[in-house]
């Protein structure tokens, strides 16, 4: 870590992980904080944190804690890509570096959480994230939604801060009214 922005977060951030045991409490205070920091990305993210792939949106890892429960990503998202119908099992805070990132969100509307088919979802209101702004969500109720960038709108970049090294998430099927678990990868620093 180069940057005294980017560590003052971390260790926030750590702090926050392991002393408040509420996710909402946490990322009530981290959302702040997440504003200081996207106005300092320049003195810390570096050309690795932009790489990208014509493909698919792309997960460029920033700082992982050594103890698993905190991960930090730039991701870089072109026009066109998104992510699947998702949930992250964690809380998370996000904050955009630059373009405009849309969320649509979806609402589990089956009781059992823990079903894995016949979920229903109905689709929910959508966020126009563009540079500057910060969001946030905790694990339960379910966040789910699906994150990217529309095809007629320019490259986006956001930090994502989530309570766990995030190598896994659930990915719905909004048809089949299934989920699974999938792991995702990213680029090391």
């Amino acid at each position: 870590m180069t940057s005294t922005a980017l560590a003052a977060f971390i260790n926030a951030a750590s702090a926050c992980s392991h002393d408040v045991p509420e996710p909402a409490d946490c990322v009530l205070a981290l959302a702040p904080l997440m504003l200081d920091l996207i106005e300092h990305a320049g003195t810390f993210l570096e050309p690795q944190h932009f790489r990208s792939d014509a493909s698919s949106y792309t997960r460029n890892l920033v700082y992982n804690a050594p103890d698993a429960g905190l991960s930090l990503y730039a991701l870089v998202w072109l026009p066109g890509q998104w992510t699947p119908v998702h949930d992250h099992g964690s809380w998370g805070v996000v904050g955009v570096v630059e373009g405009v990132l849309e969320e649509r969100s979806y609402v589990r509307l089956s009781p059992d959480r823990s079903a894995d088919s016949d979920i229903e979802l109905a689709r929910g209101g959508t966020l126009l994230l563009g540079r500057g702004a910060v969001t946030s969500f905790v694990p339960n109720p379910d966040h789910i939604h699906v994150t990217g960038v529309p095809v007629n709108r320019e490259r986006a970049v956001s930090l994502h801060l989530y309570g766990r090294t995030m190598n896994s998430f659930n990915i719905y099927d909004v048809a089949t009214r299934t989920r699974q678990r999938i792991d995702v990868s990213h680029n090391e620093s």
